[in-house]
């Protein structure tokens, strides 16, 4: 059942009232809504969404969406989990409507692919569908995620139609494009890894790990991208954040990339080694806040 819940910094659980009471940036709200499990494939689906959203709206304000994508190597992790509600409740305290994720997860012999990434650009369609009840600006919505999540907020960025990855429903009226995305340490060639998210093993099937691989697609007209990794990663190496800011490089797709010093794999937005919510936020703030007022 969704539920509305409204909070302030001393009446959430014990868990986002830590996240809240770390130190503010400037422009952060005090406080957001959440609306939580909500059906975004369908009634018959069991993942569903949190939705984050700006405590007050006006009429006529449009605010900018971000969809939010969970680690745990594809076949873990939750929408509720603390990075998440973390990412969550810095975007809806700085004015962005976020929309934090569950997808359908790999187990051993039963890959998903690429379904899991049909349920990420439904997440979008799902946003830009609801956009009039959820004040959102339909034409700037973005997309962030850590680890596999990072992957796939990376294919988010660089598929469209053309690559033949996008789901043929439901909302097929709608685009998933995003126009910026944001990825956290995420792997980009999986041809270096054995998944059980994919079927079979890449020495079997190496063309299936080439074209789950972020890197396969990038191109000049991409949205830009914002990439991050620490350097005491021992999950995902740092080279594959590197590699992939240099094919963005080399066919001159926007990109930025920041190696946060001493910073270990599945880190926040808040990571000891570096405050990176302006970091995150200024981007997403160039590239999708262009206009909320209709």
């Amino acid at each position: 059942m969704t539920r509305l819940l409204r909070f302030s910094r001393g009446t959430f659980p014990m868990l986002l009232g830590l996240l809240l009471a770390m130190p503010p940036i400037a422009g952060a709200a005090e406080t957001v809504r959440i609306e939580t499990d909500v059906a975004y494939l369908g009634p018959k689906r069991q993942e569903k969404g949190d939705l984050y959203l700006p405590a007050v709206q006006t009429k006529r304000e449009r605010f900018p969406a971000v969809v939010i994508i969970h680690g745990g190597g594809w076949s873990g992790g939750d929408k509720g989990s603390a990075r998440e509600i973390n990412i969550g409740t810095t975007l809806a305290g700085h004015g962005y409507v976020a929309f934090s994720i569950n997808y359908v997860l790999a187990a051993k012999n039963r890959p998903v692919w690429p379904q899991n990434l049909y349920d990420c650009k439904t997440a979008v369609r799902w946003l830009r569908k609801n956009a009039d009840r959820l004040h959102i600006d339909a034409q700037h919505i973005g997309v962030i995620g850590g680890s596999a999540g990072g992957h796939l907020a990376a294919m988010l960025a660089v598929t469209d139609a053309k690559a033949g990855l996008d789901p043929p429903a439901p909302y097929g009226d709608y685009s998933c494009r995003v126009q910026a995305a944001v990825d956290l340490y995420g792997p980009i060639d999986l041809t270096t890894f054995h998944l059980d998210m994919l079927p079979g093993t890449r020495e079997k099937n190496p063309e299936i790990y080439r074209l789950a691989s972020a890197g396969t697609y990038a191109a000049k007209d991409e949205p830009p991208i914002l990439i991050v990794h620490g350097t005491a990663d021992k999950v995902v190496p740092l080279e594959q954040s590197q590699r992939f800011a240099e094919i963005l490089k080399k066919v001159g797709a926007p990109h930025e990339f920041i190696v946060v010093e001493g910073a270990p794999h599945s880190f926040d937005l808040q990571p000891k080694q570096r405050d990176l919510r302006p970091a995150v936020l200024g981007f997403f703030d160039r590239y999708l806040k262009i206009s909320t007022i209709r």
